[in-house]
């Protein structure tokens, strides 16, 4: 009889009041296992007959009522006596029972089915491997149910959920089971090129892991693969993606119109780009993880393989865009610890003698762009690491002596970041950090120093910073404004050099964010240009811009006297009048070749005449040329 309730003849499960007890099922399927469970030939055609009949119930795609009720009682049955399936007779129904979907039933039928997995994956060394796979094939709806799950996060997250209890479950009864599952994780994961309905909901399945059990035992091995994929569609966004005003050819690019108007505009460009979209809802979903993990304690160890995987795979990405926020989201979070952390990081590697000098220069652009973009670090904070940058700058030059000289831009390639740095935060940070006179006093020192070296920082860094850096040291009266000469002049061929093909020199990683949904998490932190108190901004109108530029402004006013009068070297000062003159000279030379104002000098006017004019106000944003 029981063998019978196998046909087709079967009766109404859950209909008609008719039930089975699961002894009575768990032996009828015993018999059926036996039944097959020898050669081919051997099998009475009957026995065939049932054992396929209840296997093609297995095979269904579209189970009735009536069907998936006596699956439900069949898989149940069948995890009771799961030491009678034997790969060699019963590769028929192995097959169909790891090819299920979770997706396509209701509650008791998922449960039933992750029963069953469970209770195959504990026989010892037959099915572990393909229960693994068979769980993280269903991190992602099957074709026919992505439209109805797309929109239903809930229903997403529940399926997750069970999914990863029944992981856990396995983990327990087979210890080695969470390194297994790295391995298919690391396999399984879906390229950046696969759609967007693919990509999300694995890497939410994937989070929801890293927050639980195995996600500790595996040590953040999740997370670092959520960053590696990330970057990977980072990465695969052009520059060209971005960058759309063809007006602008040259080695940068430099915004000086409305920020904000910019954003949104260029928001909108990426609209629309496959991989933009893709990443912006993934950083949106692992945003909201960070969030969690902070609201849950977690966050400070969370970090640690955050930091981690920042890195060895975003600092190794060229130019990386977008993924770096993770990082800044999550100091934002955590300012007094995982901020520090970050800063801590980015300064040990680009102090390091040790480290790779294309790392050492992402790692000071890192910490430069971080200090000047961060609502939420402290002035103390920036003003202590921007004390120890100066220091190093002023070490370098007093190491290479005044032999060194800026003809060779690319062997000093790692001053030019270090000060280009230093001059990046304080266009940020100038008026708030001249209020400290402790500050101001043990700066300026070194700094003249820097200035006056005849490796000559000015002469090669990036012409905007340097425009920007002048005008506000002019405006905070650093210097006596007669020690310049503030001419416009263009991209200088020394900047080129050290910057090679666009390779640092203008890369500020953490300029303004242009994914529109995940912005949400970012901006509320982030410190536009627009925010900036610069030391000038007291000025109203052009009249008194021009007023600044007078070369005697500031002259009788600024307490900490000329450049060149109140520093000199031991040597300088061994040497007669006459040598002081010829520095001043070659100096004056040098900063002729930079520019503070939006004028033009006349010996420049003709070059000039067909070229647009170039404001002096801060770039919200330096990005390279899309020029070829």
């Amino acid at each position: 009889m029981g063998v019978e309730l196998l046909g087709n003849e079967m009766p109404s499960y859950g209909t008609d009041g008719f039930h089975l007890s699961d002894a009575v099922v768990s032996s009828t399927i015993s018999e059926v296992l036996d039944s097959v469970a020898m050669a081919s030939g051997s099998i009475a055609q009957e026995d065939k007959d049932r054992y396929n009949s209840w296997v093609s119930l297995i095979e269904l795609q579209n189970w009735d009522q009536d069907q998936e009720a006596l699956l439900v009682v069949s898989l149940r049955a069948l995890s009771a006596v799961v030491y009678k399936i034997q790969i060699n007779f019963h590769g028929s129904l192995l097959a169909n029972i790891f090819s299920l979907s979770i997706w396509e039933f209701g509650p008791l039928a998922r449960d039933a089915v992750l029963d069953l997995i469970v209770s195959l994956a504990a026989v010892p060394d037959k099915f572990l491997d393909d229960c693994l796979h068979m769980l993280v094939n269903n991190f992602v709806p099957p074709k026919r149910k992505i439209i109805d799950y797309r929109l239903k996060w809930m229903a997403r997250k529940k399926i997750h959920s069970e999914l990863q209890r029944a992981l856990l479950h396995i983990s327990h009864m087979v210890p080695l089971a969470p390194l297994k599952l790295k391995d298919i994780i690391d396999k399984r994961i879906p390229r950046y090129t696969a759609g967007m309905e693919v990509i999300m909901p694995f890497v939410e399945c994937i989070l929801e892991l890293e927050k639980g059990e195995i996600g500790e035992f595996l040590g953040g091995a999740l997370l670092a693969k959520v960053v590696e994929v990330l970057t990977d569609l980072d990465v695969a966004i052009n520059w060209e993606d971005i960058l759309l005003d063809e007006h602008t050819k040259g080695v940068f690019e430099i915004e000086l119109d409305d920020m904000e108007e910019d954003i949104v505009e260029e928001s909108q460009a990426l609209k629309g780009n496959m991989f933009a979209d893709k990443l912006d809802c993934l950083m949106l979903i692992t945003c909201e993880h960070l969030k969690e993990c902070a609201r849950e304690g977690l966050l400070v160890k969370v970090f640690e393989t955050l930091l981690e995987s920042f890195r060895k795979t975003v600092m190794n990405a060229y130019k990386s865009k977008f993924t770096q926020f993770l990082i800044f989201y999550a100091c934002s979070l955590n300012p007094e610890v995982c901020g520090l952390k970050f800063t801590s990081l980015l300064e040990g590697i680009f102090l390091s003698k040790e480290e790779d000098l294309t790392c050492r220069m992402s790692a000071v652009c890192y910490l430069a762009s971080y200090l000047s973009r961060a609502k939420f670090i402290s002035a103390s904070n920036v003003s202590s690491i921007l004390k120890r940058l100066v220091d190093w700058c002023y070490e370098y030059c007093q190491f290479c002596g005044h032999k060194a000289v800026a003809t060779n831009p690319k062997g000093h390639q790692i001053f030019y970041s270090g000060f280009q740095a230093v001059m990046y935060i304080l266009c940020f940070h100038m008026r708030s950090l001249m209020d400290l006179p402790h500050l101001k006093a043990s700066l300026l020192k070194p700094l003249q120093s820097i200035l006056c070296h005849p490796l000559d920082p000015l002469k090669v860094c990036l012409p905007s910073i340097v425009q920007e850096f002048l005008r506000q040291a002019k405006a905070a009266h650093l210097f006596k404004t007669h020690a310049f000469s503030y001419d416009v002049v263009f991209d200088s061929e020394f900047s080129k050099a050290y910057g090679g093909k666009e390779l640092l020199e203008a890369f500020f990683p953490f300029d303004p964010y242009l994914l529109k949904e995940s912005d949400r998490f970012i901006r509320p932190n982030f410190k536009f240009w627009s925010m900036v108190n610069a030391t000038y901004s007291n000025c109203n109108s052009d009249e008194e811009f021009r007023d600044l530029d007078d070369p005697d402004m500031g002259a009788d006013l600024d307490p900490m006297g000329d450049l060149h009068d109140d520093f000199h070297t031991e040597e300088e000062e061994e040497e007669e009048d006459e040598e002081e003159e010829e520095e001043d000279v070659e100096l004056q030379f040098s900063m002729n070749k930079m520019s503070i104002t939006p004028k033009l000098v006349s010996e420049f006017a003709m070059a000039a005449r067909d070229l647009p004019s170039i404001s002096s106000r801060m770039p919200a944003r330096i990005r390279p040329s899309v020029s070829p």
